[in-house]
């Protein structure tokens, strides 16, 4: 199943997504929230007469770094032998079709295409044989990087966490096993990014179990699963676009900072 998260007539919902051709979308209405027994309601509404959010708020958004050995590689990087784990503040998150803002410390800016796991349950300690009971579906994501600050200074947290760097969606897909599947990005239609998560140095599995030891997630907590080789620069007017199999697209468009 697909969930969005959508805003109509100032209202904000969710529902679940319904056909194929992107021009004949529908959503039906969901009473509730989706992170608990839900119901649909039978009332459908127009993709294209809503305006589609960010798939979910995330009280955090834990992101993997390094976890393709070709993009460690393309950046002088060690291929890490554990989960290399930081974080991406709410106030980054932003949804499909929402503005990316060139930052003003910045004038080397970069894209990285990833696979977002979406957890459904709170949760601590997670065990192997339990991960994918905590895991609420997966979405596209765009781990928008300031590179000039991510290698002048010594952590990451405003190379990688300023407002509008972490675009999620389209919505959220259910059911669907993320272990081998496309993952590309393009910028003014020209690829940029293309791998496959069976890639990924470590597993969806390592990284949840990882970081539950940690700490509790949360419904609605956002976990990055890192990214493949071929990232790179942005420029203001670019329109850059994530594409998973079995997912969807994300698109956003690059401005200058109001």
């Amino acid at each position: 199943m697909r969930i969005a998260r959508f805003s109509i007539d100032g209202n904000v919902a969710f529902g679940a997504i319904e056909g194929e051709k992107q021009d004949e979308l529908v959503l039906d209405i969901i009473k509730g929230i989706p992170f608990a027994d839900f119901e649909l309601s039978g009332t459908k509404v127009p993709v294209a007469k809503v305006r589609l959010l960010p798939p979910v708020l995330p009280n955090k958004v834990v992101a993997f770094g390094r976890n393709y050995a070709d993009h460690a590689r393309e950046l002088g990087n060690e291929v890490p032998e554990a989960p290399f784990a930081f974080f991406k503040p709410s106030t980054s998150v932003i949804g499909p079709g929402d503005e990316i803002q060139y930052p003003s410390f910045s004038s080397e800016v970069h894209h990285e295409a990833e696979l977002a796991v979406v957890i459904g349950r709170m949760c601590r300690e997670v065990p192997r044989e339990r991960v994918k009971d905590v895991i609420f579906g997966y979405t596209c994501a765009n781990d928008i990087t300031a590179r000039d600050v991510q290698k002048r200074e010594k952590q990451w947290a405003r190379a990688k966490g300023f407002d509008s760097s972490c675009p999620l969606g389209p919505w959220v897909e259910t059911d669907l096993d993320a272990s081998d599947l496309t993952i590309q990005l393009t910028v003014n239609g020209q690829q940029r990014q293309l791998g496959r998560t069976s890639e990924m140095i470590h597993s969806v599995e390592d990284l949840i179990v990882n970081i539950s030891e940690a700490m509790t997630l949360l419904p609605g907590d956002v976990i990055l699963t890192g990214t493949p080789a071929g990232v790179g620069p942005l420029n203001v007017g670019d329109e850059v676009a994530v594409t998973i199999e079995g997912i969807g697209t994300l698109t956003n468009k690059v401005v200058k900072r109001g």
